[in-house]
């Protein structure tokens, strides 16, 4: 079987083990459709390559690239005219442009043709995109959602087709796995008390640093915290960097805070590795809820205790590995993360079970053969 998969995504170096998995799988010669990068609202991200082995990387130009909606690959054509797939697997949203001009392409070519979709919240968008939304519901065989609430939105918005729930991206257990560090993990089992001058409890949060993310709700919890020994560090960049420090100079807590920015993905382990607990404290918006939380999976899968808000698919995420706390209740947060940091024995075994939780549900090589089964049912004639 010949797939195309065409994602932006994939500049991104962790995604694309995914597709190493995919390769793997019997039957499967897969060629990936990627841009040079993409230049996001707030970075820009250029492309990592980082996992190649077992397909091909095929780098294309986009016009409009930083546009999510508006984007598209001009050479789509023409590549799907040499690769001629029997499977297009266009890794976009129904109501994006690049899926509409991708779609038609593939269908052209005699294409089974499915995209992807994390919208969680019924929107209604204006025209054109209306109506790429519709044209690529009659042009989709198969629709893969990255989550159950983004599922009943295809549904409610007229999809009919055959659908099955799949994140978009795992983790790779070999790379997010816990530390050999004794020390760190000596020091997970002690208790964080500042009147006994013990080691520091090492606080992490890793994204765009956006309001919706609701980083000045975890700055206001860690002001809030009954001992001194805590430090934050945060991954991420966005236009909230120099509110966020400014809060941090108000909050008398700046000199605890570190801003590491953007690192590459392959950082990413080392980052999770070095913290004590991480805390994702979204904020629900009238046009955006939390889609997944896809660094939770990682520090889970890193064996670091996990706290996030009950924004969106963060409490199904979390499951039972770990706390949730109400979307910005600053106190409740910093309860949830005084309640870890005074019991090192009840933090260690949320962690090993985020880890098993991990393991169990979002691994790349777990999402690989779930999305190989759509695949084959396309190819049969069910979607």
């Amino acid at each position: 079987m010949r797939v195309v998969m065409v994602s932006k995504a994939l500049v991104v170096g962790e995604y694309q083990r995914k597709l190493e998995e995919l390769g793997k799988l019997q039957g499967v010669e897969l060629t990936a459709i990627v841009p040079f990068g993409w230049r996001g609202r707030f970075d820009a991200a250029p492309l990592e390559r980082v996992h190649t082995t077992g397909y091909e990387m095929v780098v294309a130009p986009t016009v409009l690239n930083g546009q999510h909606h508006l984007h598209f690959y001009p050479t789509i054509g023409r590549l799907l005219q040499r690769m001629r797939p029997d499977i297009l697997h266009m890794d976009e949203e129904p109501y994006n442009f690049a899926t509409w001009h991708a779609l038609r392409a593939g269908e052209a070519v005699g294409a089974r043709c499915l995209f992807f979709s994390w919208q969680n919240l019924p929107r209604r968008y204006p025209w054109p995109f209306r109506h790429f939304e519709r044209a690529n519901y009659r042009r989709a065989a198969h629709a893969i959602a990255g989550n159950r609430a983004a599922a009943s939105v295809l549904r409610a918005k007229g999809f009919t087709g055959p659908l099955t729930v799949i994140p978009q991206f795992g983790i790779d257990p070999g790379a997010f796995s816990p530390s050999r560090d004794q020390r760190r993990a000596d020091a997970a089992t002690e208790p964080a008390k500042a009147s006994e001058g013990v080691r520091e409890v090492v606080i992490g949060y890793a994204g765009r640093l956006v309001p919706e993310k609701g980083v000045d709700v975890l700055l206001r919890a860690c002001a809030r915290l009954p001992f001194r020994g805590w430090s934050l560090r945060i991954m991420g960049d966005g236009p909230e960097r120099s509110h966020l420090a400014a809060l941090a100079d108000k909050l008398q807590i700046a000199a605890q805070i570190s801003f590491l920015g953007r690192l590459p993905s392959a950082q990413a382990p080392d980052f999770y590795r070095g913290l004590c607990l991480l805390v994702l404290p979204s904020l629900s918006r009238s046009n955006w809820v939390e889609q997944f939380g896809r660094v939770l999976v990682e520090a889970m899968a890193c064996e670091i205790p996990v706290i996030g808000s009950a924004c969106g698919e963060i409490p199904t995420v979390i499951g039972d590995a770990g706390l949730v706390f109400p979307e910005g209740d600053a106190s409740a947060l910093a309860e949830s993360i005084t309640m870890l940091a005074e019991d090192p024995a009840y933090g260690a075994a949320l962690a090993a079970r985020g880890r098993a939780r991990a393991l169990a549900h979002f691994t790349h090589e777990q999402i690989a053969a779930e999305t190989v089964r759509v695949y084959r049912q396309m190819l049969n004639g069910q979607g």
